[in-house]
């Protein structure tokens, strides 16, 4: 029992009884954290204002015996000010919050890496200079390399030999790339600039990501989004809402594949376009 510090980003608030909010938290110290902000819900509270999703906050709790208390709040990044007037801001930092919520499973396991890449994502998307989707699919695919969910870019997912420079196939359900001895049935034929975008965006090559077409850059995101929910075994409520201009591909979570990729060949099975995920 005592108190303690630590800096955190909201993920997410759920009322308690008349007056309190159980507020959820992805800290730089102490990964996941559920706590009680009580009287926040009262015009006359303290920091009430502060605890709001896409808050950046330094705050101290106290222990208690299933839920922490928070005693204090500091706001030092408000960048929900920078969303809530962009839609397509908005969604994609949702998507971002959601995601970072799932992966940070187990409360009060550290997750600093991905607390700091939730950081420099919200920052990302709040200073309005980048593109909110490549930020968004950035984010993801950067996420899924600490779970160590990566996909296969430049390498085949199941022998491991190099492309050259990438192999021409991606397959969810295998890891990513597939070479041609490797590869399962339902495997996608992404385009060259597709493969480029999909590198650029896990190294944080922006001058690269920036200069793709909006094909390549539908095509990844779909891709991204199927590689993801894939391994969280779920889908994510906030991808549906994201407006992507243009259309994206479906993702059918039952075979794992997005389905209208660029570059698809004679031989490849049809790609589905049922009922699924419209990113």
């Amino acid at each position: 029992m005592g108190f303690y510090r630590d800096t955190g980003v909201v993920l997410r608030l759920q009322k308690l009884g008349e007056a309190d909010r159980i507020v959820t938290l992805l800290t730089q110290r102490h990964g996941k954290v559920r706590a009680v902000a009580k009287g926040v819900r009262r015009t006359s509270s303290r920091f009430g204002a502060r605890l709001e999703p896409f808050g950046h906050v330094d705050l101290q709790l106290h222990t208690g015996r299933s839920l922490d208390i928070v005693t204090q709040v500091q706001t030092l990044d408000a960048f929900g000010g920078g969303l809530t007037g962009d839609y397509p801001r908005y969604t994609a930092g949702c998507a971002l919050l959601e995601t970072a919520d799932r992966l940070a499973s187990e409360e009060g396991e550290p997750a600093r890496e991905l607390f700091l890449l939730l950081v420099g994502g919200l920052r990302g998307l709040a200073g309005g200079v980048r593109d909110p989707y490549l930020v968004l699919d950035a984010f993801l695919l950067r996420a899924m390399v600490i779970a160590g969910w990566a996909p296969a870019i430049t390498e085949c997912a199941r022998c491991g030999i190099e492309g050259e420079p990438y192999h021409r196939r991606f397959s969810v359900p295998a890891g990513g790339a597939v070479c041609e001895g490797c590869r399962p049935s339902g495997a996608v034929v992404p385009s060259e600039e597709t493969w480029r975008l999909l590198e650029a965006l896990r190294d944080g090559d922006w001058g690269t990501a920036e200069g793709t077409d909006p094909a390549a850059r539908r095509d990844s995101a779909g891709l991204v989004a199927a590689h993801l929910q894939w391994h969280l075994e779920r889908t994510l409520r906030s991808l549906p809402l994201v407006d992507r201009r243009g259309g994206i591909p479906r993702v059918d979570l039952a075979g794992g594949i997005p389905a209208t990729v660029e570059g698809a060949h004679d031989d490849e099975p049809a790609l589905r376009d049922e009922p699924g995920v419209t990113l």
